[in-house]
């Protein structure tokens, strides 16, 4: 593990962020690669040989937006943003400025390692908060009078170690109690080297009674042998709305490891989509701690594998408050040989009473040899709560498709076609018609009707 602590000594960083990155590496470096053995990953398996890896190099900053990659530009051209940052590797290589009217109302909107150096306060009390560095699964936190959820195989956390002590950079928001940023704002993500690994770090702050868009993006070319490995901590206080687009669409020769947790205190919402599209294999854990009475949290979710690629999902609606509600949907779509993976959990604590928590996962399927793997769960502590999960994998139907094809459409945009309304009730929640339209076109291709 050298090349990490010489990595450590390079990142940089006030006192208490070292503290934090060398908790984490020891972590990390105390656990196991996790196994088929261990229950939350019985259906991925992750090869990676960690003394091979090394970092992405750095980047220069570009002054002209036609100087990034021609996919950079094209969603940066199509997509309505206030401000936005592009990073390459652990660089931000282009940036626009806040508007200066919610600057003025204190709205900050950067890179995380330059809100370390010039929000030193602010990121302190806030970073590792919601995914903490220190403790291999979050999942153990309890509001306080909870009885906290038991505690899955440590070696879980493995990855999610690795990246609280590797991040380079990432995007940090904050809004302050009582503003509404209506324009979203976007960070978007690129990897242009093969044989490296980036680690990053998302940070978003809404303060009571505030509201925020965040779209966060990943794209690249197709690489070999290439890791992106990330965290995203969402935390939105009382009263507080915040919308979470992520859409992860690496070349090929990408394997994609993320956590993201959001926080949710009382009569919070937060709204969350995740994309999942490119990269080989790709493992996402969502989660929702709902933290304080009153509380909303809807985690949608769609995925399109084809070829070869694998792609698990790992969630959990964590209630630990009373008269809060959840809602779980996740929609995919498995084609040629991929593999989909799901497993989520709806768990509620002792006295989170009157709690309202949905979960549907539903799969269609273009390929008999295309396999899914689908493990809705519950865990109730409470006995006044109404919860529901089911799970439901099928092929597209025949007759709609012979229906499509005797009016001359063809097989491609036939496909492209029922997908699209397979996809629809997770796509008519999401009111960003860039991002809509960007995920239809991304269908377009991968059913092979553009």
């Amino acid at each position: 593990m050298t090349q990490f602590t010489e990595t450590l000594s390079q990142v940089g960083g006030p006192e208490w962020l070292q503290a934090k990155r060398q908790e984490s590496l020891a972590l990390f470096e105390s656990l196991d690669v996790p196994t088929e053995a261990v229950e939350a990953w019985k259906y991925t398996r992750v090869d990676v040989d960690f003394g091979a890896l090394r970092p992405h190099p750095r980047r220069d900053a570009v002054q002209d937006v036609s100087a990034l990659p021609a996919s950079v530009q094209k969603r940066l051209s199509s997509t309505d943003v206030g401000a936005f940052l592009v990073f390459d590797g652990p660089d931000v290589v282009y940036r626009t400025e806040l508007p200066q009217d919610l600057a003025d109302k204190g709205v900050i909107f950067t890179d995380l390692r330059t809100a370390v150096e010039q929000h030193a306060g602010l990121v302190q009390q806030y970073l590792y908060s919601v995914v903490p560095a220190e403790v291999p699964d979050d999942t153990t936190i309890a509001a306080p009078g909870t009885t906290p959820s038991k505690s899955p195989d440590p070696s879980e956390g493995k990855f999610s170690a690795l990246a609280a002590a590797l991040w380079t950079n990432g995007a940090f928001v904050y809004v302050p109690r009582g503003v509404e940023v209506e324009l979203p704002l976007g960070s978007f993500r690129v990897m242009s080297e093969s044989g490296t690994y980036t680690a990053t770090r998302t940070l978003a702050v809404v303060e009571d009674n505030a509201s925020a868009v965040f779209i966060d993006e990943q794209d690249s070319e197709p690489l070999e042998n290439a890791y992106a490995i990330g965290a995203v901590e969402l935390m939105v206080k009382s009263g507080a709305r915040l919308r979470y687009v992520s859409i992860q669409n690496w070349g090929k020769g990408v394997t994609h490891i993320q956590r993201q947790r959001g926080d949710v205190d009382r009569d919070g919402k937060l709204n969350s989509l995740v994309v999942t599209m490119g990269g080989t294999l790709s493992r996402t854990e969502m989660q929702s701690y709902v933290r304080g009475s009153g509380a909303e949290s809807e985690m949608l979710a769609l995925y399109f594998a084809d070829e070869d690629q694998h792609f698990d999902h790992y969630t959990l609606q964590h209630h630990a408050a009373p008269n809060a509600y959840s809602d779980l949907l996740y929609k995919g779509v498995g084609a040629d040989q991929s593999v989909g993976v799901f497993s989520g959990m709806i768990k509620v604590d002792l006295g989170a009473q009157k709690t309202d928590a949905y979960q549907k996962h539903r799969t269609l399927m273009l390929s008999s040899e295309a396999r899914n793997f689908s493990v809705p769960q519950l865990e109730i502590n409470a006995n006044d709560v109404r919860c529901s999960h089911g799970s439901t994998t099928g092929p597209v139907g025949e007759e709609e498709m012979f229906y499509l094809r005797s009016r001359g459409i063809s097989k491609e945009t036939a496909e492209k076609m029922l997908v699209t309304a397979f996809l629809e009730d997770v796509l008519g929640r999401v009111p960003l018609k860039s991002v809509t339209d960007y995920i239809e076109g991304i269908i377009a291709e991968k059913v092979g009707a553009v």
